[in-house]
C-alpha cells in the first residue's frame, strides 16, 4: 500500500471519529438528566471541537512556520503549517476550563440546595 494512500485513510478515519465523538457528546448533553454527565459530554465536545480545529489546520509532511532558507513566499505556504487554529485551540482551553470549573460551582450549589443533581428531580422540588 502506498504511503499516501494510507495516510489519507488514516486522516479519514480519524475525521470520522472526531465527528462522531462530537456526536456522542452532543447526545450526552441534551438527553442526560444528570448534571455531571452533562458537565462531562461538554467537556468531550470542546476538546472534540478544539482537536477538529487543530485537524483542519494540519498539513502532511509539513514544516513549523518560519522564513528562515525559503526564497519566495509561495514555498512558504505550500510547506508550513497555520499557526492560527493552534493559537485559537489554545485561547478555547483556557476559557473551555474557567467554564467547567464555572459549571462544577453551580453544580455543587444545586447539590447543597437541592440534595440532588438530577435535573429532573430539581424540576419536580422546585413545582
Amino acid at each position: 500500500m502506498n504511503n499516501e494512500l494510507l495516510d489519507n485513510v488514516l486522516l479519514t478515519y480519524v475525521f470520522y471519529v472526531l465527528v462522531a465523538t462530537i456526536g456522542i457528546s452532543l447526545y450526552g448533553v441534551i438527553f442526560k438528566p444528570h448534571l455531571t454527565k452533562k458537565i462531562i459530554s461538554i467537556t468531550i465536545f470542546s476538546d472534540s471541537i478544539n482537536l477538529l480545529a487543530i485537524f483542519i489546520g494540519y498539513k502532511l509532511y509539513s514544516i513549523p512556520p518560519e522564513l528562515k532558507g525559503m526564497s519566495n513566499i509561495n514555498e512558504v505556504l505550500n510547506r508550513t503549517v497555520d499557526p492560527l487554529p493552534q493559537a485559537l485551540v489554545l485561547t478555547a482551553i483556557v476559557i473551555g476550563l474557567a467554564v467547567t470549573l464555572f459549571l462544577i460551582f453551580i453544580s455543587l450549589q444545586l447539590f447543597r440546595l437541592h440534595g440532588t443533581l438530577d435535573l429532573r428531580k430539581i424540576k419536580e422540588l422546585r413545582e
